[in-house]
């Protein structure tokens, strides 16, 4: 909702609270019949009468108990003696034309009914899906993001240390670009492609840079998405999204973080995980439903894919994984380079080093080994990022933040000299010890 009708609405809902406010607020009036009235005027026991066209509305003189008269009213009957009896009466009295139907429906029916109304379209709003315009009746809704054949500009040139990875998946874009080469042959194409790895390798990255290179629509959403607290959401929220799939075809099917969703049934507490079976079951009915031929690849990640139930690894739906594992020495160099493409580097800054010196690490970890480099160098005011910036970016993420005020007692500064091996090199090792240790991983090759 915007702001302008935003405050409309709370404008029209002051308006309404106050009308309603006056209306049962405001004493009721008495029905009394028109010989009680007449009894009434003449024991002169009214007062302030108003006379319209069809009724006779007055206040009742208050008793030794009350502080106030209570209002009444009479329907009024052709009495040509009233003028009368009113003057007699010694009561004051005066005529009303205006005719009030409009104001009574409008305060009785119209208000009322804005109010209930509006209520009810701000709560239902409120419990929406949580997205941009979504509302309660949008829960089965997928909430996959859609990326259109221009949106997505990551391709292989920007994925580096998975060359195994992108060949078992050429396969997927050339389905998707020239799909009758294969149907010709009566040939099928995997349904389903499972990204096996460590997190931070970038499965994510290469699913966008399939979708990238076969300029193709992209749907992404996470395992963890499709599951709520409501029974059989999820299962409607997949279905609405293979729906839309088919419609846009060709294109890919995203799911990040499988294992939230496709865990293996029955591991839970008995009755503890019906919404995500349910959901898990609809996931395995589309992929055996929709015919491969219209161009829909679903494709998956996941860093734990022992958990999966096995219904979701046999062949027709996941049948094809592929590994993506952690770089090894040289596909770290290719990545550092690809993410320094952006950075100033200073003449001695040697990629293959700074390769060597990170061991497990993966695609993630390099990338914010660059940013930690760059933002380095920043603080130091310098105009390029040298390999002093990237030492410290790595000690840093390998051992933490430096504790410059740390104070090292006379037997741990023993244990660093007879580590080094040289009295010379005690304050360099030192300076290193104040850091928190955590042992590095080996690399692989």
């Amino acid at each position: 909702m915007k702001k302008g009708p935003q405050l409309i609405f709370y404008i029209l809902i002051f308006f309404a609270f106050i009308s309603l406010f006056r209306l049962f607020s405001a004493p009721q009036a008495e029905d009394v019949s028109y010989d009680k009235f007449k009894t009434l005027l003449a024991e002169k026991l009214v007062k302030n009468i108003v006379v319209n066209k069809d009724q006779i509305k007055g206040v009742l003189l208050p008793s030794k108990d009350e502080e106030k008269g209570k209002p009444f009213s009479v329907v009024r009957v052709d009495d040509p003696d009233l003028v009368k009896d009113l003057q007699r009466a010694g009561v004051t009295y005066r005529g009303e034309i205006s005719d009030n139907w409009f104001r009574d429906i409008l305060l009785t029916w119209v208000l009322p009914l804005i109010l209930l109304l509006g209520l009810w379209s701000f709560i239902f709003r409120k419990m929406g899906a949580g997205g941009p315009g979504e509302t309660f009746m949008s829960f089965g809704k997928s909430r996959a993001k859609i990326y259109g054949e221009s949106d997505v500009k990551v391709t292989f040139n920007d994925v580096a240390g998975v060359d195994e990875a992108k060949e078992e998946l050429m396969e997927v874009i050339e389905f998707l670009r020239l799909p009758e080469k294969f149907t010709k042959l009566g040939g099928r194409i995997p349904k389903g492609v499972l990204l096996v790895g460590p997190p931070g390798t970038g499965k994510t990255l290469l699913a966008k840079a399939v979708a990238g290179e076969a300029k193709v629509p992209f749907f992404s959403m996470s395992g963890s998405e499709f599951v709520e607290m409501f029974v059989g959401v999820g299962a409607s929220r997949v279905r609405d999204l293979f729906q839309q799939a088919v419609q846009k075809a060709p294109c890919i099917i995203f799911i990040d973080e499988l294992d939230a969703l496709g865990r293996a049934r029955g591991m839970g507490v008995a009755g503890g995980h019906e919404e995500r079976e349910q959901t898990l079951n609809q996931l395995l009915a589309e992929m055996d439903g929709f015919d491969p031929r219209k161009g829909v690849i679903i494709m998956a990640a996941t860093n734990r894919p022992e958990i999966l139930d096995p219904a979701l690894l046999r062949a027709g739906r996941f049948d094809r994984h592929v590994l993506v594992d952690r770089p090894n020495i040289r596909d770290r160099e290719d990545i550092l380079r690809i993410h320094a493409r952006g950075v100033k580097l200073s003449k001695d800054v040697d990629l293959k080093v700074l390769a060597a010196r990170t061991p497990g690490f993966v695609g993630a970890d390099l990338a914010n080994m660059v940013n930690e480099a760059a933002l380095l160098a920043a603080r130091r005011n310098k105009t390029e990022v040298d390999m002093a910036d990237f030492e410290a970016a790595i000690d840093r993420i390998v051992a933490g933040l430096e504790k410059k005020r740390r104070v090292m007692n006379k037997k741990e500064k023993e244990i660093v000299t007879r580590c080094t091996g040289s009295p010379s090199s005690s304050a360099a090792s030192q300076r290193s010890a104040t850091r928190s240790s955590s042992p590095r991983k080996t690399d692989t090759l």
